[in-house]
């Protein structure tokens, strides 16, 4: 039987409430379920209990990190030890939001990064922009033995095996099919294929017409990232099954 593993999603997003039950009654394999925010990591974690094929993922966001409280950190290492399947996400770099302060998306990206080493559970990263610092504070920081994530990777070639060297692992999602992603396309032929994985990111990074970012329809994702890499399915799906056991597990 050919499982599609999602290795980044967020099912907790309030845009799926609607339709959550015949998401969870259809998911096609394991996936990842990212937390961005305190305020969302108890609706990751409840999912994870609902359903044996979630990994809950509990990570501050760039995005959010303005809205931490004084006991973000202990919230999330209490999360982490009590939930055994647990790994860290979405975490990362951003200069291209607003008005970005980098210099403390740095301090709280490396307490978490460092959270993930000491556990040695993957990490989630997310990056925008911010390519170069991040590959710094990779370099100088702790990173978890079994390896970590760039998700929905938008960097450029020369930098794959900078971030492979580190332990990295990167992911497609159906986003990359649009016709403007053509060069990022490119990119992704040259990651080495035990390194590469396929993700959603639903309820976000909305697809072309013909595919859908929702995790029972992963196949056609599959599909797409297969013939990206010009390599029949089933011996696709099979490779970024061992990539995500590894990762993962």
């Amino acid at each position: 039987m050919t499982f599609f593993h999602d290795a980044h999603n967020h099912l907790q997003d309030e845009r799926l409430a609607s339709e959550l039950e015949k998401i969870l009654r259809e998911l096609p394999g394991r996936c990842v379920v990212n937390g961005t925010r305190e305020k969302d990591w108890p609706w990751v974690e409840a999912l994870a209990k609902r359903c044996d094929q979630i990994i809950p993922a509990f990570g501050l966001h760039p995005w959010f990190i303005k809205e931490r409280s004084q006991s973000w950190f202990d919230t999330l290492r209490r999360l982490l030890d009590a939930n055994s399947s647990a790994c860290v996400g979405e975490i990362g770099l951003d200069r291209w939001m607003e008005n970005p302060d980098l210099a403390d998306q740095e301090r709280v990206f490396v307490q978490q990064l460092e959270l993930a080493a000491e556990r040695n559970v993957a990490a989630s990263i997310h990056c925008l922009k911010a390519w170069g610092p991040l590959e710094e504070t990779l370099r100088k920081s702790r990173r978890p033995g079994r390896g970590f994530l760039i998700h929905s990777y938008g960097g450029s070639a020369e930098m794959v095996p900078v971030f492979a060297k580190m332990g990295g692992y990167f992911s497609i999602s159906g986003y990359f099919a649009h016709a403007r992603k053509a060069a990022q396309r490119k990119v992704f032929k040259q990651i080495p294929i035990d390194r590469l994985l396929v993700e959603t990111d639903a309820p976000d990074m909305a697809p072309p017409a013909e595919l859908t970012n929702r995790p029972a329809d992963i196949a056609a994702i599959y599909g797409f990232a297969a013939g990206v890499r010009e390599i029949p399915l089933e011996a696709f799906a099979a490779q970024i099954e061992r990539n995500f056991r590894t990762l993962f597990s």
